[in-house]
């Protein structure tokens, strides 16, 4: 993803089931529990850059001593500092811990400081009711979850969402000492997307994920040794187990591991039925793609474009370079080889391709002049000089373009650097239409090249009637001159963008999407092709290894389908703040 866009949290959870000797016995590890946990969470690094934190419930704990450790940091280093942190506290050897609890945050909202790295903590005297919890989630009703809390008569001390759920569930905890109970008690009114991960200091542990599984959850159970994770691969790295060892943590069920090693999973709310609508994005984007699924999954995705990227290039195969950017695309681009090199018809002539661009992960600067730092940002990425000839179509896949802002300020000013004669930038997803509010930092319309695309398309007057007409646009004129006023109007739907994003063909769109992301002074022409709705279902569905029947991939980043009614609720905030020219979250 050429966007900087702030994304997933990531969970890493390890229990041990047996006493310390038997660990150091077997691996020959004082800390096999420790050193489980850091590979855990560097395994799932990519998921987390603004914080970390972690926990251990230490087994057995003595009155007077306090029963868990906490290491948290929101530094420039968050990772390396709560690792050391732990190898410290390993080297100390202060008593045997039992239960593991890790965190790796990528903030979408509140400050980046230590309070809001997790676990979060409810402290009691008794062991019982003090609980530890960390997740990656996000709450489309935390207000309302607020208001409730204060309405029982408490006084909760932060609007932070994570500190808020540890509140409540603690609360629930007091009244009722069965942790299934109290987890589903609280659960049953929030609305939103989670993989929550806990302990209470007598070492009881529990795992839970949405009724839609939405966010992504995996658990590893051995005879000495309980894991659970955000993502498969990061497990079997951990422990070195197959993938079919590595389960999937069903949507709306508990896994509760109780404090003599018993493991028991059960459905969290038996009255409730939800489809499962896992979220497409893990898969395009976010998991790590040493998971054979998503690799698999990946190279359909970028198969399955094949035809539209030689239409879009209107040119002979010779004619054609064919690369990637960002290394996030590079699955993808692989898959979109295999389908080039397989084609029969394509036999006589070699597809041409190369790594034509590589960010330079040590470029900085500090220019205060805003032309100055424009021409520096166009520079963000080396180029590799003397693969396109100044005739070629280059064709170049990313896995999503979202704002499109570094596609328009850094990569298209790059590639044209090379002097070819088109430029086709290729999305191995479809446009997003739509807000997310389920974990992604995409809450604001505006922001997004594909709405600000159909704003244009309805307002006709924003784009001089002329210039389409030169262009061949069949709409030149179609546009009201009032597309604001079309979204009011569109408001009393409950998807009030899916009838007007109907009226213009994917062509239309795309062609006002790649007018959008032109520069001005660009000599090549650039066309824009995306992935169809219909060619992302059949490469992510089924998802293979799936526990559950999965139906439908979670798809509402580009239909508006949204899992859960606080997406349409926040659908409708998005608009009403693009109106009103109001840049705020739309949750």
């Amino acid at each position: 993803m050429s966007d900087e866009l702030k994304h997933e949290c990531a969970v890493a959870l390890v229990v041990l089931k047996k006493d310390g000797e038997y660990y150091r016995n077997k691996y020959g590890a004082s800390d096999y529990g420790g050193v489980k946990l850091s590979l855990l969470l560097e395994k799932q690094h990519n998921r987390g850059q603004d914080g970390a934190g972690a926990a251990i419930i230490m087994a057995n704990p003595e009155a007077g001593a306090v029963p868990y450790q906490i290491f948290k940091s929101a530094s420039a280093t968050p990772l390396a500092d709560v690792l050391g942190m732990l190898t410290k506290r390993s080297i100390a050897a202060t008593g045997f811990g039992r239960v593991f609890l890790g965190h790796l945050r990528y903030a979408t909202f509140g400050k980046n400081e230590e309070s809001f790295c997790h676990p979060f903590v409810h402290a009691s005297s008794e062991l019982e009711h003090t609980l530890l919890l960390a997740g990656n989630f996000n709450l489309t009703n935390a207000a309302e979850l607020f208001e409730s809390f204060k309405r029982q008569h408490c006084f909760p001390t932060s609007r932070a969402d994570g500190y808020l759920i540890t509140e409540l569930i603690a609360h629930e905890l007091e009244k009722n000492f069965n942790i299934s109970s109290a987890v589903s008690n609280v659960l049953k009114d929030a609305d939103g997307a989670w993989t929550l991960i806990g302990t209470t200091a007598d070492g009881t542990v529990f795992a839970t994920r949405d009724p839609h599984g939405i966010r992504p959850g995996y658990y590893y159970d051995a005879d000495d040794v309980l894991a659970v994770a955000s993502e498969r691969p990061a497990i079997q790295a951990a422990f070195d187990v197959s993938p079919e060892a590595v389960k999937e943590l069903p949507p709306d069920a508990i896994l509760i591991v109780s404090p003599n090693g018993d493991v028991k999973i059960s459905k969290l709310r038996p009255d409730i039925t939800a489809d499962p609508r896992p979220c497409s994005f893990e898969r395009i984007y976010f998991s790590r793609a040493n998971d054979a699924d998503i690799c698999r999954e990946r190279k359909a995705l970028g198969a399955a474009l094949v035809p539209q990227i030689l239409a879009a290039a209107n040119a002979p195969m010779e004619r054609i370079f064919f690369s990637y950017i960002p290394n996030s695309a590079r699955i993808a681009f692989y898959g979109l080889l295999e389908k080039l090199f397989s084609d029969s018809t394509l036999k006589h002539t070699t597809p041409r391709f190369g790594e034509i661009a590589v960010k330079d992960a040590k470029f900085r600067t500090f220019i205060a002049d805003a032309a100055a730092r424009r021409e520096f940002y166009k520079h963000v990425y080396d180029v590799t000089y003397g693969l396109v000839n100044e005739d070629d179509t280059l064709v170049v896949m990313d896995d999503s373009i979202v704002r499109g802002n570094t596609m328009k300020n850094a990569i298209i000013p790059m590639l044209s650097r090379l002097g070819p004669k088109r430029i086709v930038i290729v999305s191995s997803a479809p446009p997003i239409r739509y807000p997310d509010c389920y974990g992604i930092d995409m809450s604001t319309l505006g922001e997004l090249v594909a709405f600000r695309a159909l704003v244009n398309l309805l307002d006709g007057e924003r784009i001089p009637r002329a210039k389409r007409v030169a262009e061949g646009d069949a709409l030149a004129g179609v546009g009201t001159g009032n597309g604001e006023q079309e979204l009011r109007n569109a408001l009393a739907e409950n998807n009030p963008l899916a009838a007007l994003y109907a009226r213009f063909t994917e062509e239309e769109h795309c062609r006002e999407i790649a007018r959008l992301l032109t520069p001005p002074g660009i000599k090549a022409e650039v066309a824009v092709v995306y992935q169809s709705i219909e060619n992302l279902h059949k490469a992510l569905s089924p998802v293979p290894r799936s526990p559950f029947p999965v139906p439908r991939i979670g798809d509402w980043y580009f239909t508006g389908d949204y899992p859960t009614p606080g997406g349409y609720k926040v659908l409708h905030q998005a608009i009403l703040n693009y109106l009103n020219k109001n840049s705020e979250r739309s949750y």
